[in-house]
C-alpha cells in the first residue's frame, strides 16, 4: 500500500486495485500505544467516512452546551464517570448524520460489553444498516511500554522523540530548538501497567463478544503504517463478505 490510502484505492503487489467494500462501521481496538489513532485516520482517508470518537463527542457537547453537554458536565464536576448510558445518547446522536451512511471508524466506543449489545441492537434495528466489524491492533507488551515510557516531547515545538526507537541527536536535548526534552507525568511504567490492566478488564470482554460473533480480526501493529493500514482494511474486507 502507498504511504497515503486514497479513497476506494490502494496499492497491491505493485499495482492500483479498486476496492468496491462498503466498510460500515469498524470498530479499532488496542492497548495503549498501539497506534488507533494514526490508523483511524489512514482509514478516514481511504474510505472518506467520518471518525467517531468518544472523546471528541463529550468535549463538543460541553462546548456547545447541548442538553447531553450540560449533563455530563455536572457529572464530570463531581468527578464521577460519564454513564454509558449517556456516551450512548451521544453515539446515536452522531449516527443520525449523513457522513455515517456507509460507514465509520468507532474510536473508544463500544469500550464496554454493555456499550457494545447496546450498539448492536441498534444497528440491527435498522434495515439496512451493516452490523460492527471489529479489528485489533496487536503490539506485543515489551515494545509497547518501550513506545511510552521512552516518549519525550519538546515543549518549545512540540517534536515528539523515542530514546529507544527516535532519540534526539544529542541525548535529551531538541534537535530544532535546542531545548531540554521532557516527559510526560502519565508517560512512566506505573501509569501504563495501571492502563493496561484498565484496557484489559474492560475491552476483553467486547474482544470476546465479536470474536463469537465471527465478526473480528487481528493485525500487527509492529510494521509501518501503511503495511498496518493495509491489513486493516484486508481485515475488514474478508470480514464484509457473505457468509
Amino acid at each position: 500500500m502507498s504511504s497515503s490510502l486514497s479513497s476506494e484505492t490502494r496499492v497491491e503487489s505493485g499495482r492500483e486495485t479498486e476496492s468496491d467494500t462498503v466498510p460500515g462501521p469498524i470498530l479499532l481496538l488496542g492497548a495503549p500505544g498501539v497506534g488507533k489513532g494514526t490508523q483511524a485516520k489512514e482509514l478516514v482517508k481511504y474510505w472518506n467516512i467520518p471518525q467517531i470518537s468518544t472523546g471528541d463527542l463529550l468535549r463538543a457537547n460541553v462546548a456547545e452546551g447541548t442538553k447531553l453537554g450540560i449533563a455530563a458536565k455536572e457529572i464530570m464536576a463531581r468527578g464521577e464517570l460519564v454513564p454509558d448510558s449517556l456516551v450512548d445518547e451521544m453515539v446515536a446522536a452522531r449516527l443520525l448524520e449523513p457522513d455515517t451512511a456507509r460507514g465509520y471508524i468507532l474510536d473508544g466506543f463500544p469500550r464496554t460489553l454493555g456499550q457494545a449489545n447496546w450498539l448492536d441492537g441498534r444497528l440491527a434495528a435498522q434495515i439496512e444498516a451493516l452490523p460492527v466489524v471489529a479489528v485489533s491492533i496487536q503490539v506485543v507488551y515489551n515494545q509497547l511500554l518501550r513506545r511510552i515510557t521512552g516518549r519525550r516531547n519538546c515543549p518549545v515545538c512540540q517534536t515528539i522523540y523515542n530514546v529507544y526507537m527516535r532519540p534526539p541527536q544529542r541525548e535529551g536535548i531538541c534537535d530544532v530548538e535546542g531545548a531540554e526534552l521532557v516527559q510526560r507525568a502519565d508517560d512512566t511504567e506505573e501509569v501504563f501497567k495501571e492502563r493496561m490492566r484498565a484496557y484489559e478488564a474492560l475491552t476483553r470482554p467486547v474482544v470476546e463478544h465479536y470474536r463469537a460473533l465471527g465478526r473480528f480480526a487481528e493485525v500487527d501493529g509492529d510494521r509501518p503504517i501503511p503495511e498496518i493500514a493495509a491489513g486493516i482494511v484486508s481485515a475488514v474486507e474478508r470480514l464484509r463478505q457473505p457468509a
